[in-house]
């Protein structure tokens, strides 16, 4: 089979080749140096099985030439061909096992032109190789690769010949490379997860001593699957003299009047020359400040600083707090006259404060703002795809979107993926989200040799070099859960008991140097605007990490310890950065990987897709159900009952968590999003369906809202929340009714919320709440009245729902069309608590969902998505803790 040509994807590309060579026909290129030409190689590559390898056996079609997509991985290429079927669907993860266990080939051809070879470098640079290989220029060897977090570059020109070259990139199986490694390790380093595929001993794993995405080994929401393949660009990047490796823009200095900033420019060049420096910035009003500076470069790496003042700064705000106003730096570099090279970054103007001052609890764990003190309300965010080059730009946006709907205004990068694209950071800039990114440490314990620190830190570099313009990262973070794990897990108990003194000593010294200098120096050196912390849970080494008096904290005694979420108010954390419950995801996402005869709670592919205890999760979701609901229906009813479940529990503890405010100043919950469809602690599932919890978060991380908290001893704490910075005129009532809306008690007042704070109203008995009513059919309201509307509500019962007797709310329904779209009325003729508009299977969402609708109460709701309103009014069912009704 021929090779396929590698071309540039578009005709400005082919256009810049061809001025490129009219440069070269009119003047010698060691006299005129044109500018730098980046060439993207997406198209004609190919993939294959490497020769001789045992996989070829049983998948014969695999060893032959076929279509590849860079970036991209091996597996969905094989997908693609219908070599090997979605690991999504049914029981297919097991099918798509081997191709991780072996070694692959790709292949393209490079068309050198003369123009192209007249350049004094030609450089092949890969965005990402993940992991372990080896690339070829006409059969010579050009460089080898052993980390999938970094940029890797060399100067292909000596390879490269007139004409067709090829390019071979050969990957070796992580398993293939290290399992070897570590058989010889009497004591292995205590990793993740153990293998769900039999292909690793328990105790063994491979994970900790490789620079890989840690989820790629699996994790208690994701799959196993080992990709393999060129996880980031490739491409040509061709220059003459001297070219911008890198441009970070950093705040000097922010003040009403002006900010300075320093746009450093990293260049490297080949020889001494004389180079011309021009920066400007652009800001909203499109008027550019301009700066330049002419400077004698040296062969090699030349860092060189460019101050730009902007008078009168427009300040860049979080969501809810002002606007998102962004500037422009562009950077030329000039030789004889020419400009050679440009770079360009979008950047905002803030000032960002970890304030961490002491008290008689431990120190806090505060964050500001342009000196406004934030309450952080948000989720942990996973990778988005277990494949991640297929993953989108409008996908990134579209979930970073339905964060800000909910009211978020901050979103944790998980330390166990992989570093996003400045495509998502430019959406969260956009969008007024702060970022807390987390480096690549999923929760294995590092190795301590000087080969593994250094390529740490070239990693490091580059990605906060990469993306640290960005406005919206608030925080830099060490690592997930890699200290608190050394701290307290019990296979890390196990392991320092097995190694002795001085080996722990070398394995503890050797993640506080990775952690507490070489990253901490990346961020701090590299992004002197944005704090860094060593990870996450941390106390920034004052103490044990995972504390609530001190740092961040992960709290998993719910769930995890089986605790009942009622749990969440026995503390005021100083920050709480992870805490979940898991749900099933919708019908309609269920039904893309199961059939209707594996609908049940604990069928095999339902177990399959439940990766908490290898499958067990599913007793784990059923015992949280029956501690506060009834028992399923059937698995339609199960799979509502558990988002019911995870929606209220998380409610309870975020609300909670505003209300310590200010010894708690942030909550983010575990998790936003999902890296394929199952049972997981996300809010939004892999499809981008809003789950219960979703919509509840909308609510209670409203700006203004009313927590009412009833302990297990049978208080209810009401407090007010307020996120505004102004005062703001309000009326709180507390009130007691039954479920056919007759009122039994109430108590009201007017009150001013104080700007930026929780105040408490009081603590109420159940004696004080229900008096002598009836407990089963009795609950407290507690709303928040604002200019004459219910800006906030929140219901208490004495008795879990389970007990009491919750009547059929008695809907009344009236189609209508709103916008070219069906919309439903649904009026309640009795309290309606959960309330849930499910259509099914139908790949349709409403724009409201999971409400509590009180006697005599409205909502009209729009459908969005793929059905006709006839299929819409016969899929219908309004699922709540009391009834079912068809409509």
């Amino acid at each position: 089979m021929s090779q396929r040509v590698l071309e540039p994807s578009t005709h400005r590309r082919r256009t810049t080749g061809r001025t490129i060579a009219l440069l070269l026909a009119v003047a010698p290129a060691a006299l005129v140096a044109a500018p730098r030409q980046t060439i993207p190689l997406e198209r004609g590559w190919q993939v294959r099985l490497a020769p001789g390898d045992a996989a070829a056996k049983d998948h014969p079609k695999a060893a032959r030439w076929l279509l590849a997509t860079v970036p991209g991985y091996v597996q969905t290429d094989l997908i693609a061909a219908r070599i090997t079927p979605d690991p999504f669907v049914g029981l297919n993860e097991a099918t798509i096992q081997w191709v991780g266990r072996s070694d692959w080939d790709y292949r393209g051809t490079l068309n050198a032109s003369p123009a192209l070879l007249a350049r004094g470098h030609v450089d092949l640079v890969f965005d990402g190789l993940d992991t372990f290989a080896e690339v070829f220029v006409n059969g010579t060897k050009l460089l080898a690769a052993d980390n999938a977090h970094r940029r890797w570059r060399a100067d292909a020109k000596p390879l490269l010949r007139a004409g067709a070259n090829e390019i071979r990139i050969a990957f070796k199986s992580p398993l293939g490379v290290l399992k070897p490694v570590v058989a010889g390790i009497a004591n292995p380093l205590p990793g993740e997860y153990d293998s769900t595929a039999g292909d690793e001993p328990e105790g063994r794993q491979t994970s900790p001593y490789i620079r890989k995405p840690k989820y790629h080994y699996g994790w208690d929401w994701g799959p196993r699957i080992l990709n393999v393949g060129p996880n980031g660009a490739v491409k040509v990047d061709a220059w003459d003299d001297a070219r911008i490796e890198t441009l970070r823009v950093q705040q000097e200095a922010v003040t009403p009047a002006e900010a300075r900033l320093t746009a450093e420019v990293l260049i490297v060049a080949d020889r001494a020359a004389t180079v011309q420096v021009d920066a400007s910035v652009t800001g909203p009003g499109g008027t550019p400040v301009r700066a330049s500076r002419t400077v004698q470069v040296v062969a090699g790496e030349n860092r060189v600083a460019v101050l730009l003042a902007i008078a009168n700064p427009q300040l860049w705000y979080p969501a809810g707090y002002g606007a998102q106003p962004l500037y422009t730096v562009t950077i030329d570099v000039s030789l004889d006259g020419e400009v050679i090279d440009r770079q360009q970054r979008s950047t905002g103007i803030r000032t960002v404060e970890l304030v961490r001052e002491k008290d008689a609890l431990g120190r806090g764990f505060l964050l500001k703002v342009n000196g406004i003190p934030m309450f952080a309300k948000g989720a942990n965010l996973i990778p988005f795809d277990s494949f991640g080059p297929r993953v989108t730009d409008a996908r990134m946006r579209s979930m970073l979107a339905d964060a800000k709907a909910a009211n978020m205004n901050m979103i944790r990068i998980w330390g166990g993926g992989m570093y996003l694209p400045d495509s998502f950071f430019d959406a969260a800039d956009a969008l007024g989200l702060m970022i807390w990114s987390d480096f690549m440490f999923g929760g294995a314990v590092t190795p301590y040799d000087r080969d593994f620190r250094e390529t740490v830190r070239i990693e490091a570099e580059e990605q906060v070099d990469r993306v640290q313009a960005h406005p919206s990262i608030v925080l830099w973070s060490g690592n997930n859960e890699v200290l608190s794990g050394w701290e307290t897990w019990s296979d890390r108990t196990a392991f320092k008991a097995r190694v002795g003194p001085e080996e722990r000593e070398r394995v503890g010294v050797g993640m506080a140097i990775l952690f507490n200098q070489v990253l901490r120096d990346a961020a701090e050196r590299r992004d002197a605007d944005v704090p860094y912390w060593p990870g996450s849970p941390s106390s920034n080494y004052d103490g044990k990490p995972d504390q609530d008096g001190d740092g961040d904290r992960h709290y998993w005694d719910v769930w995890g310890g089986k605790k009942p979420a009622t749990a969440y108010l026995d503390s005021c954390p100083r920050f709480m950065s992870e805490y979940g419950l898991q749900a099933m995801p919708d019908m309609a996402t269920i039904a893309r990987f199961a059939k209707p005869k594996d609908y049940a709670i604990e069928s095999p592919v339902m177990k399959a897709h439940q990766k908490f205890l290898k499958g067990e999760g599913q007793g784990r979701l059923l015992d949280y159900i029956r501690m506060r609901y009834r028992e399923p229906r059937d698995f339609a009813d199960f799979v509502y009952l558990s988002q019911v479940m995870q929606a209220d529990g998380i409610q309870l503890g975020a609300l909670h968590h505003r209300a310590c405010r200010p010894v708690t100043t942030g909550s983010l919950y575990w998790q936003l999003n999902d890296v394929w469809p199952g049972a997981s602690w996300s809010s939004i599932d892999y499809y981008g369906r809003w789950k219960a919890l979703h919509f509840a978060a909308r609510r209670f991380f409203a700006p203004v809202a009313i927590a009412a908290a009833r302990k297990e001893n049978g208080s209810t704490s009401v407090t007010l929340i307020s996120d505004a910075t102004q005062p703001v005129a309000a009326r709180w009532i507390v009130r007691t009714i039954d479920v056919t809306g007759r009122e039994l008690a109430r108590r009201e007042n007017a009150v001013s919320l104080a700007p930026l704070s929780a105040t408490g109203v009081g603590t109420f008995t159940d004696a004080d709440l229900f008096g002598t009513a009836d407990r089963r059919t009795a609950f407290a309201v507690a709303e928040l009245v604002i200019d004459g509307r219910v800006a906030s509500r929140s219901l208490v019962a004495a008795l879990p729902e389970k007990a009491m007797a919750l009547p059929d709310p008695g809907f009344v329904t009236r189609w209508s069309s709103a916008e070219g779209r069906p919309s439903l009325t649904i009026t309640a003729t009795r309290l309606a608590r959960a309330l849930w508009i499910d259509f099914g299977t139908l790949p349709v969402q409403a724009s409201d969902n999971f409400l509590d609708l009180l006697p005599g109460e409205s909502v009209t709701v729009t459908i969005t998505g793929k059905a006709s309103t006839a299929s819409l009014k016969r899929a219908l069912r309004l699922r709540t803790l009391g009834a079912e009704k068809a409509k």
